[in-house]
């Protein structure tokens, strides 16, 4: 039957809006106590935490950092920096990680026992009579059991029990032991940042372990994996020189080569900061600058050079205080390793180089902001066009590509995020048995600004405008 009307049909759009890429969102691999958390997440895999609070909830609490490391991340990233989102994967496994301690009398105090943040409220909880003899109290009749504020084991004496008025308590115990966790098992965990595409749909780009990144094995793997996160996305390894072996600026840079941290997928960080009473690894606070420069900037093309530390002292392993000059930070900063200075305005951190500098001269490697808008676009492009796998490879669906891609690149030199870009088609890189094959291959052209780390002004005395004042 003819149609008479007037008919409106709609078609795709041939322009792809680009499928930008978040930047700054840190993958986090060690021990938190989970077993004193509300909502346990499981272990060995990736968890979304966006505020202080779902992380305590999904991962417990300690502050015991220098055992807990993912702690000491979520203070610095969620209070000290107010960044969200992160990612964590704790190792310590409760059900498994866990020896019994022996029976043993315990004072009571206003009714309670504080055991330790170790302590795991499990079947091995057994409390008695002051002796161990006679049977055993029965939990939630006679006593209650909860993890405090500072994720200590509390077993509490309640007001109905016959038992209430004992003056103390005999109590056995299991505990986690996170010595079971090893920089090995470290090193294995950041392989669970294959899942966070799978599972949460985000892709990190800074690979994160306070504590355990200054070990060559760690730090290695954390470079392998950022340079190919389910083997295309690019991420950057935010690694810790160890001030226990190097104390003081001059020691740095032998520990730098003797761990061979030259890969210009890692940034180095030393020394350690702190604030108040609080120790901190420099990496969990660079992660902080990094993803707050990110979103202020919309784009990972600012260094997170110059941009303040939220600390009061820098300091190596033991709390002893480091006061750097500029001229030894400036040393630092020209062996590939970024630190802090206070200088002209508070604590900041210092650097723009990565790992890979002097001994690699290439701009787009060497340069942080520049090397980090290389892995932004490239991130960008492979999410944007992942669509378009499979279609027929002709004309049309290659110009497509490279319109979509030229439109967003020009809208990104527009902003002031590069200074130039273009995709092109070369025929040089596109042979016909290539073609053939299904494989086109796109050139993208783009300059991201590089930090200006030296303005010079020079001085110069004009006699002329003596004539012109005084004549």
């Amino acid at each position: 039957m003819p149609n008479h009307a007037v008919i409106v049909r709609e078609v795709a759009t041939s322009v792809s809006t680009p499928a930008t890429v978040e930047t700054g969102i840190p993958f986090i691999v060690g021990l938190s106590p989970v077993h004193n958390a509300e909502s346990p997440a499981g272990v060995g895999v990736p968890v979304l935490c966006t505020t202080y609070a779902e992380f305590v909830e999904k991962l417990g609490w300690s502050d015991d950092w220098s055992t807990y490391n993912l702690c000491e991340f979520a203070y610095a990233h969620f209070k000290l920096y107010g960044q969200s989102p992160a990612i964590f994967c704790n190792l310590l496994d409760p059900a498994t990680m866990k020896s019994a301690v022996a029976a043993a009398d315990k004072t009571v105090t206003a009714k309670k026992v504080e055991l330790t943040v170790k302590g795991i409220n499990d079947a091995g909880l057994v409390v008695k009579a002051a002796g161990g003899n006679g049977t055993a109290y029965v939990k939630d009749t006679d006593y209650s059991v909860y993890y405090n504020e500072a994720g200590k084991l509390i077993v509490e004496l309640l007001p109905d029990s016959t038992h209430y008025s004992e003056a103390s308590l005999n109590i056995a115990f299991n505990e986690v032991t996170p010595a079971s966790v090893t920089a090995s098992s470290v090193a294995a965990g950041f392989e669970k940042v294959e899942l966070c595409m799978f599972t949460l749909g985000l892709v990190p780009d800074l690979l994160v372990a306070p504590g355990f990144s200054k070990n060559s094995v760690v730090a290695a793997i954390m470079a392998t994996k950022a340079n190919g996160i389910n083997g295309m996305f690019k991420a950057k390894a935010l690694i810790d020189i160890d001030t226990s072996v190097a104390d003081s600026y001059d020691d740095v840079v032998t520990e730098k080569t003797s761990k061979n941290f030259f890969d210009k997928n890692e940034i180095v960080c030393w020394p350690m900061v702190k604030l108040g009473d609080l120790t901190f690894h420099l990496s969990s606070h660079l992660a902080g600058i990094i993803a707050r420069t990110d979103y202020e900037y919309a784009a990972p093309y600012v260094s997170p050079s110059n941009k303040g530390l939220q600390c009061d002292s820098l300091v190596v392993a033991g709390g002893t205080e480091v006061i750097l000059s500029l001229d030894q930070a400036n040393y630092l900063n020209g062996q590939g390793v970024v630190t802090g200075l206070n200088f002209m305005g508070g604590f900041k951190a210092w650097g723009n180089y990565t790992a890979c500098y002097p001994a690699v001269q290439d701009v787009k490697d060497y340069f942080i902001p520049v090397n980090r808008m290389f892995d932004w676009v490239g991130n960008t492009l492979i999410k944007t066009f992942w669509y378009k796998l499979d279609e027929a490879m002709n004309r049309r669906l290659i110009d497509s590509i490279m319109d979509s891609a030229n439109i967003w690149l020009n809208g990104l030199v527009g902003s002031g995020y590069l200074l130039g870009a273009r995709v092109e088609m070369l025929e040089s890189e596109n042979p016909t048995t290539d073609l053939m094959a299904g494989i086109v291959r796109l050139h993208v052209y783009i300059t991201p600004p590089s930090p200006a780390q030296e303005i010079d002004f020079i001085l110069e005395y004009d006699a002329s405008y003596v004539q012109e004042a005084l004549g």
